[in-house]
């Protein structure tokens, strides 16, 4: 039996009104998909879909932003990291002093935690009093800062052979 032209047009109405069904279900998910105002008013298709285009293209743009952030980000943790290795290698010391009151300042990595208590008994030997001892931790890095007074007999000469005998020992053992 041969297709009249009527079921051949029935068939295409058909075909033509479940394409229409379709596409406007798929515009219906996209519209679900864009923010909207707390709006109830009723927009048109074509706006709808110029609502979802800025909502796609400001997606793009605040994507491109974040990995930029996060490029950045990292390269500073890589930079923070090079030099957290760096100091857990080498632990470093400061002697800052003031007639006879004599501050140290030790950094060193959470691997060179021993070296505080060899500085404070250095310093017990030399018979130094000590005043204040305290510590900081940041990331991997440790931060002792001792507060002391050198004897009062040449407290010069004293405080320079301190100063000496704990970079002496900050150096062997940084090179251990």
């Amino acid at each position: 039996m041969e297709n009249s032209p009527s079921s051949s047009r029935n068939d295409r109405k058909l075909i033509e009104r479940n394409r229409r069904h379709q596409m406007k279900a798929l515009y219906s998910q996209l519209n679900s998909l864009v923010p909207h105002p707390s709006s109830t008013e009723v927009t048109s298709l074509p706006d709808q879909l110029h609502e979802a285009t800025k909502y796609i293209k400001q997606l793009q743009i605040n994507l491109e932003k974040m990995t930029e952030k996060k490029e950045s980000l990292l390269g500073m943790e890589k930079q923070n990291a090079s030099m957290d290795c760096g100091m857990n290698a080498a632990p470093a010391i400061e002697i800052h002093q003031n007639g006879s009151a004599l501050h140290v300042v030790l950094i060193t990595g959470l691997d060179h935690q021993f070296m505080f208590n060899r500085v404070i008994g250095l310093l017990h030997e030399e018979r130094v009093e000590i005043l204040n001892a305290s510590f900081s931790v940041l990331d991997d890095t440790t931060f002792h800062s001792i507060h002391c007074e050198v004897g009062d007999c040449a407290p010069s000469l004293d405080s320079a052979r301190i100063s000496e005998r704990l970079r002496k020992c900050v150096q062997d053992n940084a090179q251990r």
